[in-house]
């Protein structure tokens, strides 16, 4: 058996070209991104900023007539917002769904925003039916900038730029062919809309490639993947950590294949600098990420890793600070976002907050006006900010940039028995059970175990976990779930106070894989879909385990 783990080196001369393109476009963006006195100050003008010239562009289009952005756009920035909450209601994809038929279905210019949008994101509707949300040559543009952050931030983390793209990056995103109707409009995932914009000189260190990033089989992609990329010089690595780490575990099957004696990620790719992640939340997979990297669940950790809040809709945040959860909004790329309180969401006519106007320790539902026409669109993620800048007008020592952290979706909750979990009490307890017992887990979701003759209900989490489940592992796992859950909800512990309320919860462990399985059997396999966290319902779990 071999012991050689070098991987083939870019050719030099495309990657330098490569680093020198990228750094003239980052520089001016590198310094203003490190001035935080700047967004802590600005952000509230520079929001509403974004609002006038989203309305100015739209004030033409069907829906900029009849909700009179003309006028409202050249109000002043002390008027325009509550003028635009006036004209335009708070709502959800299925308001806008005939119009983005006649965008769509009939290639109609000048709906909802100006000209003819070519391009839909077909979105995951892991829940629901699928969604199709515009994507303009605007936001396609927005999308590019919000990409240069990553490196700008990169850069200022202290990774220099020639240490990325000296070598390769590696995308994860999902797959589509994205076919083109009769009357040119193309639909797919927005991973597959992005993939055919990808030109020289950024095409040289792009991995996997097009022709492997367009497979709609996630299997065989995934397959080919690990063939193509094993012995390339992969520095970065972008993507959900779920996939992350079914193709680590491809790769060192496919290194060992090939008579390599290697173990971990970093004895098949030494320059791995970044981990680029997103989508769901971090914490639960740090022990897998961590032994596949490093040999030890509680090892070292990939060199460094930036997380990123991003959907088809747009680029929300992304982290600005190393070690900071917290996640700085987006200001300044065509989109304008307002945050309805989370008790509010079900009203008819909620109140909305300007970033400038939240409050610490609130939780909002994101909701968002796009360079696309998707106009005071909820978004569904529930977030929490760590900061909030100036009100308009005004500077405070105390502001500091917008940022926020993901803590859950609105929709996706329990309370069967008047416990009130949310996604970010299920995530929390998972990773703290799976860092206090040593059990490694893959993709989870939990549900209500509604009660039974002489049984209370409870809360059921179907858990994917590493190896063969030890009974008393799991016993131990069950019990620090249960112990974190009561410390992350009041209700939840009131209600488990003597088991008097409900039962302790119920782990059910499930091979790894299951998730995907189950999301594969429902045409949602791929890079951009997700499985719930937690459900009032017992629809996905029961699915979930039945068919595996």
């Amino acid at each position: 058996m071999t012991t050689s783990t070098s991987p083939t080196r870019s050719p030099v001369r495309w990657t330098s070209l490569v680093g020198a393109g990228l750094r003239l476009r980052l520089l001016r963006r590198i310094s203003l991104l490190s001035n935080t006195a700047h967004w802590a100050d600005n952000a509230a003008a520079i929001q509403r900023a974004q609002l006038r010239k989203l309305l100015t562009a739209a004030k033409d289009t069907h829906f900029g007539r009849s909700h009179d952005f003309a006028r409202i756009s050249s109000l002043p920035d002390t008027e325009i917002v509550p003028a635009y909450r006036k004209a335009v209601p708070v709502a959800d994809w299925y308001a806008y769904r005939e119009l983005i038929a006649r965008m769509r279905e009939g290639a109609e210019p000048d709906v909802l925003w100006p000209g003819l949008v070519q391009d839909f994101a077909q979105t995951s509707g892991t829940t629901a039916g699928d969604k199709f949300i515009p994507v303009s040559k605007a936001m396609m543009k927005s999308n590019f900038l919000a990409s240069l952050d990553i490196f700008a931030n990169l850069a200022r983390f202290g990774i220099p730029l020639s240490r990325v793209t000296g070598g390769r990056c590696l995308f994860l995103g999902g797959s589509s062919d994205c076919p083109t109707s009769d009357k040119g409009i193309r639909t797919g995932d927005l991973s597959g809309l992005v993939t055919p914009l990808i030109r020289w000189p950024i095409s040289k260190i792009y991995s996997p490639g097009p022709e492997i990033a367009l497979m709609s089989h996630w299997p065989t992609k995934i397959e080919a993947m690990a063939k193509a990329c094993l012995d390339q010089d992969i520095r970065m690595i972008s993507g959900m950590p779920s996939w992350a780490i079914v193709l680590f575990e491809r790769i060192i099957a496919e290194a060992r294949g090939r008579g390599r004696d290697v173990s971990t990620i970093r004895q098949i790719w030494p320059n791995l600098q970044v981990f680029v992640h997103g989508g769901v939340k971090y914490a639960p997979f740090d022990p897998r990420v961590r032994q596949f990297w490093s040999g030890s669940a509680s090892g070292e950790d990939v060199p460094n890793r930036l997380e990123l809040y991003p959907a088809s809709e747009g680029f929300v945040a992304m982290q600005d600070t190393r070690g900071d959860p917290g996640l700085r909004l987006n200001t300044d790329i065509g989109l304008f976002f307002e945050f309805i309180p989370l008790e509010r969401a079900g009203d008819p006519d909620p109140p909305t907050f300007t970033c400038d106007e939240v409050e610490r320790g609130q939780r909002y539902v994101v909701t968002m006006s796009t360079c696309a026409g998707m106009w005071r669109y909820i978004l569904g993620d529930v977030v929490e900010f760590d900061s909030i800048p100036a009100p308009l007008g005004s500077t405070r020592g105390a502001a500091a940039p917008p940022r926020l952290r993901i803590v859950g979706r609105h929709k996706h909750f329990i309370n069967a028995f008047g416990e009130n979990l949310i996604v970010e009490h299920i995530e929390n307890a998972v990773a703290a059970a799976s860092k206090q017992t040593g059990v490694l887990v893959g993709e989870f979701t939990a549900a209500p175990l509604y009660p039974e003759p002489g049984q209370r209900g409870a809360v059921e989490l179907a858990v994917e976990v590493e190896g063969k489940p030890d009974p008393s592992a799991i016993a131990r796992f069950r019990d620090a779930f249960d112990a974190v859950l009561k410390t992350q909800s009041v209700d939840y512990g009131v209600k488990r106070t003597n088991d008097m309320g409900m039962a302790p919860p119920t782990v059910t462990p499930l091979p790894v894989g299951a998730f995907h399985r189950w999301m594969q059997s429902r045409g949602k396999l791929g890079g951009q879909h997700k499985c719930p966290r937690c459900a009032n319902s017992r629809d996905i779990i029961d699915a979930v385990k039945a068919i595996n």
